[in-house]
């Protein structure tokens, strides 16, 4: 596998929000995307996540408290903690994620 140069992979995706999987790392998927200023609905998972900063500033409000996340900074949520990205967030940010189990599977 070759060097993946994250500011063009996120400069070329098709709109903001729509992130794209750069690989995965045993069951944790890597994920790229852009952030346009708008805000994101809340949501939880059932495992936590990490959302790595690379440039700009992640807005997010953590089981109701405000957060603010900047270039080359790391924040963990931790599983089944509610969190929405509020309105201001710019920039490119990397998700590492586990797969959320599909109703009915285990």
């Amino acid at each position: 596998m070759s060097a993946i140069d994250l500011a063009e992979t996120a400069a070329a995706l098709p709109e903001a929000w729509s992130s794209r999987v750069l690989g995965t790392v045993g069951a944790a998927s890597v994920k790229l995307l852009r952030m346009d200023g708008l805000p994101v609905v809340e949501e939880s998972h059932g495992a936590g996540e990490a959302l790595l900063v690379l440039d700009g500033r992640l807005e997010l409000e953590v089981a109701g408290v405000p957060v603010s996340v900047g270039a080359g900074e790391l924040f963990m949520v931790a599983a089944g903690t509610a969190h929405a990205v509020r309105p201001g967030s710019r920039g490119t940010l990397v998700i590492v994620e586990l797969p959320e189990p599909r109703p009915g599977v285990r």
